[in-house]
């Protein structure tokens, strides 16, 4: 018989959910699983008044200014293709980082393609960390955005959002920043980050469901659609409402998502953001140090300060072609890890690690030493 799975792949998708979010998801949508806004009746109107309740919940979460600017989407890929194509227009310039997730590099790239914007892309150190004052120096008189990622999804490093959040608002440019790894695990601070929006899933440290994200967004900033269709507002029209949130969502939420995002935030906030952020670092601690010790194990950047690092590690076996590795830790161990390039290509070419990518261990608030201590057997033997 197999040893229990140990699941490392938690940047990808928390698992296993909370028992009290899927057992919440449940109970609610087959009480009230009815199109919410879509009608006058109770049911209709109980359903309209839980989406508006979890809107408060993100607000609060991310200190957003307003509410009706939290727009819900599929997932951060989703949502950070709301922002860029709502926010840019032809002649504009965005500046971002070669830190970044596809899900920032290839709209960015389509726009370009169009013949609509021109881009650049900040380099980072080899620690994994972008100096805010080469943002500073990259922004143009037609830098329309800043777009950053909070946390970076191969080396787990932190960015200094404060502080370039400062130097774009002082010169006039919005900043956009990609959460999908640090919402749930850093405390975020919208308002007094200067940050105009955030783009989040709610499958990952969030504890929510596939399938639910969004986009939290300043009023300040100047958004157009880029989907049309009804919201269940002004039906007469055929002109897509303008009001928030309407403007940027179009057809019938995913209520069963906005259950399971509502209650994984419930369930988070009970838990604690910085106790679960303490447990998952102390976890990296002892992965860190572990794999250090391995005779050819070669782990891309550097663990130092915690609160500057989310919980993943991603590194590589002399030798052993990453992809040989993660079948080898599935089959013979019964570890999951995510092999590959992560959908950041532009990372793994510094760290000379394209096009076959590398192992990432990603940890979440239920893995334990023992499952760290496993793996680190695993890694020892293969490495042998």
């Amino acid at each position: 018989m197999r040893e229990p799975i140990i699941y490392l792949d938690n940047a990808a998708t928390t698992f296993p959910k909370p028992r009290a979010v899927l057992e919440q998801m449940l109970e609610i949508y087959s009480r009230m699983g009815v199109s919410p806004g879509r009608g006058s009746y109770d049911l209709a109107v109980e359903a309209e008044g839980l989406v508006q309740e979890t809107r408060r919940k993100v607000a609060a979460l991310f200190r957003a200014p307003d509410a009706d600017h939290v727009i819900f989407a599929q997932n951060a890929t989703d949502a950070l293709n709301l922002a860029l194509q709502g926010i840019v227009r032809p002649g504009d310039h965005v500046l971002s980082t070669r830190l970044e997730h596809n899900s920032v590099l290839r709209p960015l790239y389509h726009l370009r393609q169009r013949g609509w914007i021109e881009y650049d892309l900040v380099p980072f150190d080899g620690e994994g960390f972008v100096d805010p004052d080469a943002i500073a120096l990259g922004i143009k008189s037609n830098t329309r955005l800043v777009v950053v990622c909070h946390a970076s999804n191969v080396l787990g490093t932190v960015q200094t959002i404060p502080e370039i959040g400062r130097i774009c608002a002082e010169r006039g440019v919005p900043l956009i920043i990609d959460a999908a790894q640090s919402a749930g695990v850093i405390p975020i601070d919208m308002e007094g980050w200067e940050v105009a929006g955030v783009a989040f899933t709610g499958h990952k440290s969030l504890l929510g469901p596939t399938g639910i994200g969004g986009l939290a967004l300043d009023p300040k900033l100047e958004i157009a659609s880029t989907r049309f269709g009804g919201t269940g507002v002004d039906s007469k029209s055929l002109v897509h409402t303008q009001t928030f949130p309407h403007r940027l969502e179009a057809g019938t939420v995913n209520l069963l998502g906005i259950i399971g995002l509502s209650a994984g935030i419930d369930f988070l906030l009970a838990e604690g953001i910085e106790a679960v952020h303490t447990h998952e670092m102390r976890l990296l601690d002892r992965l860190y140090e572990g794999l250090s010790q391995i005779d050819r194990v070669q782990v891309f950047g550097q663990l130092g300060d915690p609160s500057r690092h989310v919980g993943l590690l991603t590194l590589n076996i002399k030798e052993i072609s990453p992809e040989d590795a993660g079948m080898i830790l599935d089959a013979d161990f019964n570890i999951a890890a995510r092999t590959g390039l992560h959908c950041a290509p532009l990372v793994h070419e510094r760290f000379g690690t394209y096009p076959h990518g590398a192992v990432r261990f990603s940890l979440g608030p239920f893995n334990t030493l023992g499952e760290i201590d496993r793996t680190l057997e695993a890694m020892a033997m293969i490495a042998r």
